[in-house]
């Protein structure tokens, strides 16, 4: 069989590998390449094979970075099937006509642009109605039932605990009369996280392709995270302040709502508090989700039935409120202090939450509190990392609001949790990939797994190939030159670097005039921008000819 990598390598963002084995060809998801335009431009790649030629599609959870593409693959051909545990397919019926909406309102306004620079309008990736389409081509499957693909392929999701559906792919594949398995994780869960059953282990397996997003860190807070998140709220409010909570859809949505159910259980003093102050979820598509985990009760583990069994449902509260049009969103807005806005996306990339950090980023009082992964280049994580002034809505505001991060929510592993679960295995598999992680997680976990358990991971890279032969041997090479097919891709992060040196340059120029310079100085700054300016007319000239 020959598995390559065309997604999440060395990145955790775009999952998507494609299995060969026989005349079957297999993608384990399909994802979205989400984050600065370096990385959403891989999102116009063809794959190494036509879409049209892919079989099946076996989805490992309902995140856009591992379901996103898959319209777009039935819009260039793909007429296969789509198969996914059952809530998984729930929420991609949500989340993916959400993502077209998503793609038709941001190249509408890419074409605004491009016809006023006299440039042709671009398509996008795929639209609302194509995504309502490719749900025509889903499968529901439940866990643990064993799929018989073809004569020679038998598939199982597991557990993974992630999310609501999410799983883990065990697949037997059977060539040249020997049977190999190998397990794709998807992204593995936390143990004892709100509502959902823990990752279930996995004992066997001859290869392995492993996540490793918190390859490199622990979840610190994970067993006084509720403490610390009431700690966190209670001093906002008493400042007067907002706390903005930008959380995914699906997934930590659900979670923070069960958690603040949960702590007004508490018998504190302090947590009285919480009784009187308004949680807002301002997300239409978290609402929609959150009915989808209402819905899906066999997944919970035992602590959440136990609230339901009781007659007390985890995902509600009195002063819960939920925000579906956009004139209730926009009357969050004008609260300027003394509630709670859960508001997607988790990572301050599109839809409400932008509104919401517009409005509060600039206040002293206001607390923008992060409860979930970060990738590199989103704004989320620029905040993160300690960015004094942003640009929202091609406005630049100051950040003045305390920001703060309480990773013990995350839905992914840290590297003890992922040490862990490779210890269910009875004898250790052959060859284990790491994917889904940024290089420092995914070194540090490859070390970790050298030196717990003797054997030297693989770190693919984006579209390699290899080839697993019956006697268990492993080549890898490159099925296409992607050095000339990506050699783009450093021009477009410059551009990235370049467009955000020069906003921060301007916004320290222009503090620096304010306060008063001498002509000496502006006479300095003004050549020294008209040279840039000479450069940067220069390259557009070199461009054309």
């Amino acid at each position: 069989m020959k598995l390559t990598f065309l997604g999440a390598a060395r990145t955790v963002t775009g999952s998507c590998f494609l299995l060969e084995t026989g005349n079957t060809k297999i993608l384990i998801d399909c994802g979205m390449f989400q984050g600065r335009a370096k990385e959403e431009a891989m999102n116009e790649q063809p794959l190494p094979v036509s879409p049209a030629e892919i079989d099946y599609v076996l989805l490992t959870h309902a995140h856009i970075d591992h379901s996103g593409r898959i319209p777009w693959l039935y819009v260039n051909g793909f007429e296969g099937e789509v198969i996914a545990q059952k809530a998984a397919v729930e929420l991609c019926s949500l989340l993916l006509p959400d993502s077209g909406y998503i793609q038709e309102f941001e190249t509408e306004w890419k074409n605004r642009k491009r016809m006023r620079a006299g440039l042709k309008p671009v398509v996008p990736l795929y639209t609302a109605a194509q995504a309502e389409e490719s749900l025509e081509l889903f499968k529901k499957v439940s866990y643990d039932e064993i799929i018989q693909l073809t004569d020679d392929i038998r598939v199982r999701f597991k557990n993974s605990g992630h999310m609501l559906g999410s799983a883990f792919v065990e697949m037997w594949i059977r060539e040249n009369g020997k049977e190999e398995k190998i397990v794709f994780t998807g992204d593995i869960g936390n143990t004892d996280m709100p509502i959902l059953k823990d990752p279930e282990p996995i004992e066997e397996a001859d290869y392995v392709v492993m996540e490793s997003t918190y390859g490199d860190r622990l979840h610190s807070e994970k067993e006084n995270k509720a403490e610390k998140f009431l700690e966190i709220v209670l001093d906002t409010l008493d400042r007067g302040g907002n706390v903005v909570i930008p959380s995914f859809a699906v997934g930590r949505t659900q979670e923070i709502i069960y958690e603040i159910n949960k702590t007004l259980t508490l018998p504190a003093e302090k947590v009285v508090r919480l009784l009187n102050t308004p949680v807002y979820i301002d997300s239409p598509l978290a609402i929609s989700a959150t009915e989808v985990y209402r819905r899906n009760l066999d997944c919970y583990d035992e602590e959440a039935r136990w609230y339901i069994e009781n007659g007390d449902n985890p995902l509600d509260f009195p002063n819960l409120h939920f925000s579906r049009t956009a004139d209730e969103s926009r009357a969050i807005n004008q609260i300027t202090g003394g509630c709670i806005i859960i508001s997607a996306s988790g990572m301050c990339e599109a839809g409400r939450i932008k509104h919401h950090l517009k409005h509060n980023l600039w206040r002293e009082k206001s607390t923008i509190l992060f409860v979930g992964y970060q990738a590199e280049g989103t704004l989320g994580r620029r905040l993160l990392d300690g960015a004094k002034k942003v640009n929202i809505f091609g406005e630049e505001i100051s950040v003045n609001a305390r920001i703060e991060s309480i990773d013990g929510y995350s839905g992914h592993a840290d590297y003890v949790g992922l040490i862990n679960w490779l210890k269910n295995f009875r004898k250790m598999p052959k060859g284990i990939f790491l994917v889904h992680g940024e290089e420092k997680a995914l070194f540090s976990l490859s070390d970790r797994i050298q030196e717990e358990f003797d054997i030297e991971p693989i770190i693919p890279l984006r579209d390699e190939s290899f080839v697993i032969e019956a006697n268990q041997e492993i080549s890898r090479s490159f099925e296409r030159e992607t050095t000339g097919r990506f050699r783009y891709l450093p021009v477009i992060s410059l551009l990235e670097d370049v467009k955000e040196g020069i906003g921060d340059m301007a916004a320290m120029l222009m503090e620096e005039m304010i306060q008063g310079v001498d002509d000496r100085r502006l006479e300095d700054i003004t050549r020294k921008l008209k040279l840039l300016q000479k450069d940067m007319v220069s390259v557009l000239s070199a461009d054309k000819k």
